[in-house]
């Protein structure tokens, strides 16, 4: 009888002290976990407080979410890795239940949970883990195989795929022992036909010498199940501290993402007396929904992989962008707040006081491009990646985040076209951090490149980036009439007359002033003069939209241009507008209305409007051109405001052209290399970006490289004459190639 008691009280002591070790590892986890996420949510709230409008988002914008997190639908751009992430994230949320499962036969000596269907669940269980397991196999394989260049490799990289497969590996284990310990015989034992992987992995474990319901059988489960609740936990902790704190934050990321037009700046209040600079020169300086981009990153890499910066050997990357944002907020949030982000090394510290790294220099390092137009991140890629180091004195809030955690050459670099944007899977916003910063630069500092700072001057006294003369802007009327026959009149003139135009035609600088982009004005002049359009232009009164002051980062000379040109449309009761310039229309779309644009102004791409033109039967374009023609889109026109139909639609109306699309069109085409202002200014490393944007043109043999965008229009021009294809390969406006065929060549 003692005996018997003796053993009772010793099987109580062991269940209650396994229960209570348990307990105490899960609370110290969940702790840890909670401690290391409010930190973090501290230092997000170092930013400037934003109203997240929630509840004043755009119809359709709760299916897109569910689209984005539920469906991977970025994240299938790239089949394989959207497939391999879809099978992580139900494969993990289908194993919570294993989990929980596996977790309370332990404790309850292999008592499962009253589940219906156990062996079915079960089975699915099983099925799961291996998929999984394949799933760490082959991003394992991605990475260190196929070495993609867009992802990052070492011992850091790779945990996340240890943590995983060594979670698949003790479930599996741990379901192994648990058949030998139980043995076959026992009412707790699933069906050898439900347990696919782990009834022969007990198999061979009894083959191995390990026989059922010995001590090496249970003592085997409990290791197995220990090490699969330690390696759960430690993954819960790690999880916050790590890329992979995009779990939690990216659905949030994704909920509060922008409802305004997608690459709509924030205007800046230059009147406020309080504001103690202007732009963003130190990281709090950014909205908390910005800060909150940082921690959604997932390090992925399809940002730096599309970016035409990146790929043509310049030493921006967008995903090290946001990588080295997000570190320096991590380092200054811990100074400020005097507690460490890392757990549980910080549990040592009573002050977060760690070395702060950065990029020093930013200069890319020698590199030969294969041939003119090849494109590749490798190089970028390297630089970054070779380019931190420790700065073991210097504490992180002295640290200057222009210059030293984002170096000018980079925030320069950008050409602001909104591809990073578009394929990053958790929504972060990549391009107003940089106008943001270029803002503070060009404000506050009055530092920016000498040719940026050319354009800037000229626009400011001349209102063109030429610095030709404003008597000058009008110029291309009177030749338009002797080119074309057709005298343009203004809308001084026709109020004189006392009559009004239905559309005002906004020519912009490059129609104004550049040779080239006045003929695809005159074209357009005769297309809407031939279907009847009532229309006139500004003339001397025309100024520049400030698109490039703003891209730039001089939001004052953009504001003042902006308020110029809504005074001037006022007076004359403008009501639509239409221009052949993206910026332009992009412009005055979808940033003027925030300075007083009535919202009844209705702007429009020109080829909008000749699309519906052609539509409604007043254009007819019924001469056959036989052209091989590609499209490359605008950012302005397609990523900015989702018109890729447009121009297609123009070409497909035109008899004997045939459209042959490049590799990278429409939602991913690669950008001219124009946008953010760098039409005025020089690259300065690598290739030029247009020369390998007109690479990628010429690779689907054309014949006719289409664009429906002066800026683009020049850089495809120079790019041909630049790779000598100028001589077989033509560019052209698309209104162009419409006037004709309505007209005759």
């Amino acid at each position: 009888m003692v005996s018997l008691w003796s053993a009772l009280t010793l099987e109580h002591t062991i269940f209650w002290g396994k229960w209570f070790l348990f307990a105490a590892i899960v609370s110290l986890s969940v702790w840890m976990f909670t401690a290391v996420v409010l930190r973090r949510v501290s230092y997000i709230r170092l930013g400037v407080p934003v109203v997240f409008e929630r509840y004043q988002r755009k119809r359709g914008s709760k299916s897109s979410f569910s689209a984005q997190v539920f469906g991977h639908r970025k994240l299938l751009n790239d089949v394989r890795s959207g497939i391999m992430h879809l099978v992580y994230f139900y494969g993990f949320i289908v194993l919570q239940f294993g989990a929980l499962d596996l977790i309370w036969k332990g404790l309850n000596g292999g008592v499962p949970l009253p589940l219906p269907y156990y062996e079915w669940f079960s089975w699915s269980q099983e099925i799961t883990v291996t998929l999984v397991l394949a799933a760490v196999l082959y991003g394992a394989f991605r990475r260190y195989g196929e070495k993609l260049p867009r992802l990052k490799r070492g011992w850091k990289p790779s945990l996340v795929m240890w943590f995983i497969g060594s979670l698949m590996l003790t479930i599996l284990l741990s379901l192994a022992f648990e058949r030998l310990s139980a043995g076959v015989s026992s009412h707790h034992a699933v069906d050898p036909g439900y347990a696919p992987v782990s009834a022969p992995l007990a198999g061979l474990l009894n083959d191995a010498g390990v026989q059922p319901q010995s001590s090496a059988a249970h003592t085997g489960f409990e290791l197995f199940w220990w090490l699969h609740l330690v390696v759960l936990l430690s993954f819960l902790v790690y999880v916050p501290q790590s890329k992979h704190f995009h779990l939690l934050t990216a659905p949030v990321n994704l909920w509060f993402r922008r409802s305004t037009p997608p690459g709509r700046l924030t205007p800046l209040n230059l009147e406020d007396e309080e504001a103690e600079s202007f732009g963003t020169g130190k990281v709090e300086h950014f909205t908390q929904k910005q800060l909150l981009d940082l921690y959604a990153c997932v390090e992925c890499g399809r940002c730096t992989n599309v970016c035409p910066a990146s790929s043509t050997g310049k030493i921006l990357s967008p995903m090290h962008l946001i990588v080295k944002l997000r570190d320096h907020l991590t380092e200054k949030g811990a100074a400020i707040t005097s507690k460490s982000p890392w757990l549980p090394a910080g549990l040592l510290q009573k002050k977060a006081s760690e070395p702060h790294a950065h990029l020093m220099g930013g200069v890319l390092p020698a590199w030969e491009a294969a041939a003119e137009g090849s494109t590749t991140i490798a190089p970028t890629m390297a630089a970054q990646a070779g380019a931190w180091s420790k700065r073991e004195a210097s504490k992180p809030e002295e640290v200057e985040l222009v210059g030293e955690v984002m170096t000018e050459e980079e925030l320069w670099a950008c050409t602001t076209c909104r591809n990073c944007e578009e394929q990053c899977p958790v929504g972060n916003e990549h391009v107003d951090k940089i106008i943001d910063m270029r803002r503070y630069l060009v404000l506050m500092e009055g530092r920016l490149p000498s040719d940026g700072q050319r354009a800037l001057q000229n626009i400011e006294r001349q209102s063109n980036p030429w610095g030709l003369p404003r008597a000058e802007r009008a110029a291309w009327i009177t030749e338009c009439e002797s080119r074309t026959g057709i005298r343009v009149e203004t809308l001084q003139e026709l109020k004189r007359q006392g009559r009004r135009a239905d559309i005002l035609l906004w020519a912009g600088s490059m129609g104004s002033y550049d040779m080239r982009s006045r003929r695809v004005l005159y074209d357009l002049v005769r297309l809407l003069d031939h279907a009847g359009v009532s229309f006139g232009a500004l003339g001397m009164e025309e100024k520049s939209s400030g698109d490039t002051a703003r891209r730039i980062g001089n939001e004052l000379l953009f504001q003042e241009l902006c308020r110029e040109n809504i005074e001037t449309l006022s007076k004359y009761g403008v009501t639509r507008i239409v221009t052949a310039c993206p910026h332009t229309f992009n412009t005055f779309k979808n940033e003027y209305p925030d300075f007083g644009l009535s919202p009844d102004v209705t702007v429009e791409h020109h080829t909008e409007l000749l699309a519906r033109l052609l539509e409604d039967g007043a254009l007819r374009p019924v001469n056959t051109i036989d052209e091989r023609v590609t499209v490359h889109d605008s950012c302005y026109l397609g990523r900015y405001n989702d018109t890729y139909e447009a121009p297609r639609s123009l070409l497909r109306a035109i008899p004997g052209v045939t459209i042959e699309e490049m590799e990278r069109s429409r939602s991913n085409g690669m950008c001219c290399g124009a946008g953010g202002g760098l039409m005025w200014m020089e690259e300065h490393s690598g290739t030029r970006i247009n020369h390998a944007r007109t690479a990628q043109a010429l690779e689907v043999k054309p014949s006719v490289i289409s664009s429906a965008c002066p800026y683009c229009l020049t850089m495809m021009e120079d790019g041909l004459k630049a790779l000598s294809a100028d001589d077989r390969v033509i560019a052209r406006d698309v209104a162009e190639l419409l006037a004709e065929s309505v007209f005759g060549g």
